[in-house]
Formats: structure tokens, C-alpha cells, sequence
């Protein structure tokens, strides 16, 4: 049989469509099994794929809005905010200006007098003294003999309705509604007080300053980079201008350099550590192997605040360190190391606690590396470094990559620790995060400073797919 008669043979068949069992074309039926596997497959993932964004992307996305987002003096003081936003901030204050503030502070203080007091914390933001300026005005608001013709008492009722239906006192009421009612409310200041220049700056001269205005019309506006200018050490001005903030005022940027540095510190004393433990724990029977894991992992089986503490304990001026160093001779009992509530200290607790997850990563890379090889090396004249370094290291890089990853991540965000021994050297960017969370109430200022460690982590990430490749990076 000729070549050519095969050749025509193969061209016929190709030719023809294959059928499946039930008649339907065999390249449709696979297709249809492939989607049917395919969707199989994403509903297995998909409880997986929801967790992870309610738990991971609703936050980010909510970090995000909270960092450009702040309508609190807005709702709380609608009137002031609607001139504020048709003032270009270098005209001088206009008595329309002073009449809207005064209303605003009649319907505040009838309703909620915290109202003004909330309105005074968020110019504070911008400018300091605000709070001070808004209590003496409310003062000064609240001795104006004013009769409202029943419209006080029926402001104070909607309140009490509002505030009876919800137990909480959450209410709300829009900047709308809040607006309508002091135009009720005040209709009759306008008539005995005006001008209202006089009575604003009766309760402080400092009202007169242009600056506080300004500071005002920048807080009055909704969504606003100010929060983020804040984070950087920067200050975003009336005019949608950034200017540095004054030298004193500069610590957040501080305070993330600092992160990093003691992040990485403590990820190369990490990596120092671990490494020649995670070598003999490869290098042991199993049974010993076993036995020194046990230890490895003791520190998951005790409480962060325990082995904090007991760092605290060891680490004092009076401590087991230096009484320690004391008896050797390297120090004197009158000149002791100081080696708490300091950057010292945040480095040494922080080691030993993220010290496991380095380990963990290396020994798992490090038993899947045939010990054959080094021997075989050293069969062939090789020295123990040389076998070491040439045949060993290169295949425990990815348990490195992986380790060093996973401790400068965590101590990235790691709070709780030098909060205790850090002192003011030791503190990082996360505890001024949750310092605006849990005391200043800034949470505005807090989701900024987050989204910006997020986004400064992603790069970090992005530069180690770059030069190393996540590819490479391997847990066992």
C-alpha cells in the first residue's frame, strides 16, 4: 500500500464528524462535560469565594470609603456648609456667613447640644483650638433670650420621639430637615440680633481669623482627600491644595518607616534563628525531630499577653537578662541595660514571637531535600561548605522567601506587643491606627492610615513577585 493511497485514507476520516453513543457531535459532548465540570468545580469554591470577599475585599472597600468619606459636620451643620460650599475661602467672612452658623448652632443646641460639640472635633482636625471656639459660641447662643412660639418644645418633641423609638439615640435627621428646622427656630433671632457678626465675635475674637473658616470649609465638605493628605504628613487646604505639614506635626511617615525598619530587622533576626534550627530539626530522626517541634510550637499554645508579659518580666532594669549580664560582668549593677519600653525591647519580644513562623516554613522545604545530594557532593571532593552553599542553600531558598514573606507581614501589623514594650521608640504605624480607633475616635484618620499600609504592603508584594517570584516561594 502506497503512501499516498494511507495518506487519502487519514484525510477521509478526519473528514467526518464523530458522534457519540446518543447521536449528538462528540466535540459538543465533550464541551458540555467540560462546562458541567467547570461549574462542579466553581460551586465547591464558591462558599470559599464568598468568604473571602465578605471577610477580605468588603473591608478594603469599606477602608477605602472611610478614608474619602466624612459627612458629620455636613449633617450636623447644613446651613454653615451650604454657604461655606459657595465661598471661595479668600473673600472676607460675610454676615450671610455668621447667620448661617448661628442657625445652625440654634437648631444644634435645641435638638443635641453634643451636636456642636462633634461639629468643634472635626474643624479641630484641620485647625486646633476649633473645640474650644464652638463650646464658647454654644454658650453664647444659649444665653439669647429667644421665643420660639411653641417651636422649641416642638423641636425637643421630635427628639424625644425619635430618641424613644430608638433607645440607642442613634437618630437621624438630614441635613434637609435639619436645615428647615433652623430656619423655624431662628427666625426670630434674626429679627432681635442681627447683625450676628457682633454675637460671634463677642464669644471670641478669634472668629475673625480667616483660617478657622477656611478649616471649616474644608471639614463641611463630604468626600475629601484630607484623611489621606493626613496619613502622608499633609494638609489639604481650602483650595484643593496639598502643603506639608510644620516639622512637629510630621510623625505618621515617621512612624511607617520606623514599621519597616523593625519589620525587617526582626524578619532577618528571624531568619538567623530559625534557619540553623529548621537544619537540625531536617536532620533529625523523626522521633527527635517530633520531640523538638514540640518546643517550636509551644509558643501557639500560650497566649500572646503571657509570653509579652514575661518578656516585660525578663527584660526590666531589674530583670533575668540584666542579672544575667551582671554576674558575667557585662554590665555593672549600677549601669543595667535598658532593654524595655524602647525599640530594643520591641525587637527582641517581636523575634520571639513570630520566630515559629519562620521555622515552620524552612523545615518543611528543608525535609523534602534528599540528603543524597550533599553526600553525593562530598563524595566528589567537595567540601562541607561548598556542599552546603552550592547544593543545600539553593534548594531552601523558597522555604526563605516563604518564611521571611510571612514574619515581615505579620510584624507589619503588629500592635499589641510594642504597645506593651515598646514605649514611645518602639511604637508603630499600627498602634496609632488603633489609637484613633479606640481613644481619639479619628476613624476616619484610622481607615486612611490602613488603606495606605495596604496599599504600601501590596507593593512591597508586587517587588517581591519582581525580583524573586511568588512561583518560587514554597510551604512544604
Amino acid at each position: 500500500m502506497s503512501s499516498s493511497f494511507i495518506g487519502f485514507l487519514m484525510m477521509s476520516n478526519t473528514s467526518e464528524t464523530l458522534l457519540a453513543a446518543d447521536g449528538t457531535p462528540l466535540r459538543k459532548k465533550l464541551a458540555q462535560a467540560l462546562f458541567q465540570s467547570k461549574l462542579r468545580a466553581f460551586g465547591l469554591a464558591a462558599p470559599l469565594l464568598a468568604f473571602v470577599i465578605v471577610s477580605f475585599i468588603v473591608p478594603i472597600l469599606i477602608l477605602l470609603w472611610q478614608g474619602i468619606y466624612d459627612d458629620d459636620y455636613a449633617t450636623d451643620m447644613p446651613n454653615i456648609s451650604q454657604v461655606l460650599e459657595e465661598w471661595d475661602g479668600y473673600e472676607a467672612v460675610s454676615e450671610k456667613m455668621y447667620e448661617a452658623l448661628v442657625r445652625d448652632f440654634i437648631v444644634a443646641m435645641s435638638i443635641d447640644r453634643a451636636l456642636t460639640t462633634r461639629a468643634g472635633v472635626r474643624v479641630n482636625r484641620e485647625i486646633s483650638g476649633a473645640i474650644s471656639l464652638h463650646k464658647k459660641l454654644m454658650r453664647s447662643v444659649g444665653k439669647l433670650k429667644l421665643s420660639y412660639d411653641g417651636k422649641e418644645q416642638k423641636a425637643k418633641s421630635i427628639f424625644r420621639a425619635l430618641a424613644k423609638e430608638d433607645k440607642n439615640r442613634n437618630y437621624i435627621l438630614s441635613p434637609a430637615e435639619r436645615s428647615e428646622i433652623g430656619k423655624e427656630l431662628a427666625t426670630d433671632a434674626v429679627k432681635k440680633y442681627a447683625p450676628f457678626e457682633q454675637l460671634v465675635l463677642k464669644s471670641s475674637k478669634k472668629w475673625s481669623n480667616i483660617e478657622i473658616w477656611r478649616a471649616m470649609k474644608v471639614a463641611s465638605r463630604t468626600y475629601s482627600p484630607a484623611y489621606l493628605a493626613a496619613s502622608l504628613d499633609y494638609n489639604y487646604t481650602f483650595d484643593g491644595k496639598f502643603e506639608k505639614r510644620d516639622e512637629d506635626r510630621q510623625i505618621h511617615i515617621l512612624l511607617f518607616f520606623r514599621t519597616l525598619e523593625i519589620s525587617l530587622v526582626v524578619t532577618i533576626a528571624c531568619l538567623l534563628l530559625g534557619y540553623p534550627v529548621a537544619y537540625l530539626l531536617a536532620g533529625l530522626p523523626v522521633r527527635s525531630a517530633n520531640l523538638l517541634l514540640i518546643l517550636v510550637l509551644l509558643p501557639f499554645w500560650t497566649s500572646l499577653l503571657v509570653r509579652t508579659t514575661a518578656w516585660i518580666a525578663m527584660l526590666q532594669g531589674q530583670g533575668v537578662l540584666n542579672d544575667l549580664f551582671v554576674v558575667f560582668g557585662f554590665a555593672t549593677d549600677d549601669d543595667r541595660f535598658s532593654l524595655i519600653y524602647n525599640k530594643t525591647g520591641t525587637l527582641i519580644a517581636m523575634t520571639h514571637i513570630l520566630l515559629p513562623f519562620m521555622i515552620l516554613p524552612l523545615y518543611s522545604v528543608m525535609k523534602t531535600i534528599p540528603p543524597s545530594y550533599v553526600r553525593a557532593a562530598r563524595s566528589m571532593g567537595a567540601t562541607n561548605w561548598t556542599s552546603f552553599w552550592r547544593i543545600y542553600f539553593p534548594q531552601s531558598v523558597p522555604g526563605i522567601g516563604a518564611g521571611a514573606l510571612l514574619v515581615f507581614i505579620l510584624a507589619i501589623g503588629y500592635f499589641i506587643t510594642p504597645a506593651l514594650v515598646g514605649g514611645q521608640d518602639g511604637i508603630m504605624i499600627s498602634n496609632m491606627i488603633d489609637f484613633h480607633m479606640r481613644k481619639s475616635l479619628n476613624w476616619n484618620l484610622a481607615a486612611a492610615l490602613g488603606l495606605v499600609l495596604l496599599v504600601f504592603v501590596l507593593f512591597l508584594y508586587w517587588l517581591y513577585d519582581r525580583i524573586v517570584g511568588i512561583d518560587n516561594m514554597k510551604l512544604g
